[in-house]
């Protein structure tokens, strides 16, 4: 759970990780805000839009429709792989869709539940980018789109310290849609994953990301933190908590695993939206992974 970038900081967040930007005519304050909540924040949805043509395809997601008023999504990315962005704030794109899917997309579990109630409004939870195809099963998906896809959507994981786990197709928000068509989300999912892995982007916009380049400590195991131990990995865990603003040491932080280093590491999960048992302080594999903590020499 996450407060929504604002217009800067996702663009930022975009030019970082190399997507290729154009910024449409009062994107920034083009939204839906006055008809419901936008945020807290939860995930990235993907779609299709049943269109051909970009231009035509960004003034119908700027514009809307008749019966859907615009915008309906907050980027458009285009064949070419472009990222027309059209929308900031709420967006027409996600609709009522399964709350244990949006339970599951918090805590970033790798298999979602199949989707078969309607009762959460997405449209508060989800960024949305609409994906020019035809959604037909023919209509082929070039590999700059499917790059920007992956991109734009590690962009905003990397900006909310979120895996790839918080990317989600509407086809798996409701079961009263079908897209994406011509690719899978869990191959999708797999592009983002071994993206934000690599370090390709130096880090979110924020001050506190590590560095490009910065060796990451694997995970060393939940069992390893409930032994008490003392290691540099325990201090550098420690730092990167205190520079993600999610610091409850009075000293330190040290090496020796201590329950200021629980109760800062269940800030940690909190601010990535975890609740209730899934923020109780010990670390787990994904949010250890989103913490990114440089391997220690």
């Amino acid at each position: 759970m996450a407060t929504p970038l604002s217009a800067d900081a996702l663009v930022a967040a975009l030019k970082k990780e190399g997507v290729t930007v154009v910024e449409h005519a009062g994107w920034r304050t083009h939204n839906r805000n006055a008809k419901g909540p936008w945020g807290p924040v939860n995930g990235v949805m993907i779609h299709h839009t049943v269109t051909s043509g970009t231009t035509a395809t960004v003034a119908l997601c700027y514009n809307g429709r008749s019966d859907l008023p615009g915008p309906l999504c907050h980027g458009v990315i285009a064949k070419d792989g472009t990222v027309h962005l059209v929308g900031n704030g709420r967006a027409n794109h996600a609709g009522a869709g399964d709350p244990d899917v949006l339970a599951a997309t918090i805590a970033e579990k790798h298999t979602l539940p199949a989707p078969n109630q309607q009762s959460t409004d997405g449209n508060t939870r989800f960024y949305g980018f609409e994906c020019e195809n035809l959604g037909n099963g023919k209509d082929p998906w070039p590999e700059a789109q499917l790059t920007a896809i992956t991109k734009a959507s590690a962009a905003i994981c990397r900006a909310h310290g979120w895996s790839a786990a918080s990317v989600i197709g509407h086809k798996e928000w409701t079961n009263t849609k079908i897209d994406p068509v011509g690719f899978t989300m869990a191959s999708l999912r797999t592009r983002i994953g071994t993206r934000l892995a690599s370090g390709a982007s130096p880090g979110s916009p924020s001050s506190g990301s590590s560095g490009q380049g910065t060796a990451h400590q694997p995970f060393p195991g939940a069992d390893w933190f409930k032994k008490g131990p003392k290691s540099a990995i325990v201090t550098a865990m420690g730092r990167r908590l205190t520079a993600e603003g999610c610091s409850a040491y009075r000293s330190g932080p040290g090496p020796q695993w201590t329950d200021a280093d629980r109760a800062s590491y269940a800030k940690w999960q909190r601010k990535l939206g975890y609740t209730g048992t899934d923020a109780d302080g010990w670390p787990g594999a994904a949010s250890w992974k989103a913490l990114r903590v440089p391997a220690s020499s």
